[in-house]
């Protein structure tokens, strides 16, 4: 039997498993992420002729024709097929042309303003027999013997592609969007003894290409699948979501419908901090960010139920150099063609602890980054009770900036006998609960981690002691006032921090 495993087809025996599958196309899984099989019919198919894939020679982009019905746009679904093989006929920094056609365009003789990733029919000369696609790189206003209609579509996926294409390169072939109707008869499973059957299509994971207008909210969904999976808490008719970074605050970047694959993080309101990835087509929305686009897998997104959890993987990656050497943050870099410059502690026992620019698009935008390395003597591994004490270690990452970063750092607010207290550089007692929990009976062990809950007016100082105490907690509170978070696992780097002075901490397992 024939199966087909992301894309790729495999030729199975007969009663193969789906670990059969997997093993056969040589796909990386990962451990309990939950995989997606459809038996798909050919007669629910259906062609969505407002977004077409163009494969070119440095890879494949998706367009999305605009919903007014305009001559530009007739042209395009009546002769789209004639434009396989056009070649790049001229690109700069603003605009790209494939081309040149004979067309029946009748060019304006005026400068229009273009938005980024417009695509328009133009004209060489005002002469429609010398006709190109043009696609805008970069918003600017020009004279290019456009149709009186404007602009037909614009790209939805793919941008670096299009980005980083030239002269020599060529529209290998121009296609429909084929979108398969709902038919319940695709589901998903972690069970790899499952059975699978001929004709069988699988999907293991789903692709997200990040949005280049949204640097910041790119990196908070960096964060949220810094494991390689999503997590679906809540599903609907119309969208998955993620609830792991929910409460934290996301900055509003890019205002786009949210189309089917859309990738959107609620910057306001309830829910603020959800991710979102749209299964239909939805209106932009003054609360929604969208932050990327689902480019390979969608087929899952749409099949996927509560509780799933789904491997997902970036396009880009991001550059997170904390916690790295140099000398491994410059092997990485160097094969992405990005300079990195060593700050503070340059050599190579250095720790990275933080890096300028902080965000990956802003880093391959400018083609360097400044690194900040201290002595690894000065970075300190904390264990967190995740188990024990959930609230308060949520409260503690936000506060430590551990949500978002490998690396997280602490003022040091006071020191005196065997105590050190810190304040976190971020209020996040103010929308985060610090209820009691996880609160010490008999006595708090050196290196215990802990936090002031609500039951004391210091709520959200954090502290940690030097030696055992059985009468006060690490913030010099009383036990019922005081929740134990995690333990220091290097306690005697503690020795080397003053008052003022910066504490960088790394997450460990214990195991380390």
């Amino acid at each position: 039997m024939e199966v087909e495993v992301d894309g790729q087809k495999i030729t199975l025996p007969e009663e193969s498993t789906l670990e059969d599958a997997l093993k056969k196309s040589d796909v990386t899984y990962k451990e309990g992420a939950s995989i997606g099989i459809f038996e798909e019919k050919k007669s629910q198919g259906r062609e969505e002729t407002n977004k077409y894939k163009i494969t070119t020679s440095k890879g494949e982009f998706q367009i999305e024709l605009y919903g007014n019905e305009t001559e530009s746009k007739k042209r395009w679904i009546e002769n789209y097929k004639d434009f396989d093989n056009l070649k790049v006929e001229w690109e700069n920094n603003d605009a790209l042309a494939f081309g040149s056609f004979k067309s029946n365009i009748s060019p304006v003789f005026d400068s229009y303003k273009f938005e980024e990733f417009d695509i328009v029919f133009g004209t060489g000369g005002f002469d429609p027999d010398k006709s190109f696609i043009i696609i805008i790189k970069e918003p600017h206003k020009a004279e290019y013997g456009i149709p009186e209609d404007g602009s037909f579509a614009h790209v939805i996926s793919g941008r670096k592609i299009v980005s980083n294409l030239e002269q020599s390169d060529t529209i290998k072939k121009v296609e429909p969007v084929i979108e398969w109707e709902e038919t319940g008869e695709g589901y998903t499973t972690n069970d790899l003894s499952t059975k699978v059957s001929d004709g069988n299509k699988i999907y293991t994971h789903f692709e997200v290409e990040i949005n280049p207008d949204a640097p910041e909210g790119a990196e908070s969904f960096f964060a949220l699948v810094k494991d390689g999976t999503f997590k679906i808490d809540f599903e609907a008719s119309s969208f998955i979501a993620d609830d792991t970074l929910k409460g934290e605050m996301s900055k509003y970047e890019n205002f786009e419908p949210r189309q089917t694959g859309a990738v959107s993080i609620r910057t306001a309101g309830y829910n603020t901090g959800r991710t979102y990835i749209s299964r239909k087509d939805r209106p932009s929305s003054i609360a929604h960010s969208v932050i990327g686009y689902v480019t390979k897998g969608i087929e899952l997104i749409k099949i996927a139920k509560q509780e799933d959890v789904l491997s997902v993987a970036t396009i880009p990656n991001q550059i997170m150099l904390l916690g790295k050497g140099f000398k491994e943050a410059e092997s990485r870099l160097e094969n992405l063609d990005i300079k990195l410059t060593r700050q503070n502690h340059t050599e190579d026992d250095a720790v990275i602890v933080s890096q300028n620019p902080e965000n990956t698009i802003d880093i391959f935008n400018q083609g360097e980054v400044e690194a900040y390395g201290v002595p690894e003597s000065h970075l300190i591994k904390i264990e967190l009770f995740d188990d024990s004490a959930p609230k308060t270690v949520d409260f503690f990452r936000h506060a430590a900036r551990l949500q978002f970063k490998n690396v997280g750092h602490l003022s040091v607010y006071f020191t005196y006998e065997n105590t050190y207290l810190f304040k976190a550089e971020l209020e996040a007692e103010k929308y985060k609960e610090i209820m009691p929990e996880n609160t010490p009976e008999n006595k708090v062990n050196a290196g215990d981690v802990g936090i002031t809950n609500q039951a004391a007016k210091r709520m959200g100082y954090i502290g940690v002691k030097t030696e055992d105490d059985d009468m006060f907690g690490p913030t010099g509170e009383k036990f019922s006032s005081t929740n134990i978070i995690g333990r220091i696992l290097d306690i005697e780097k503690l020795k080397n921090l003053k008052d003022g002075d910066i504490m960088y901490i790394i997450e460990s397992s214990g195991e380390d």
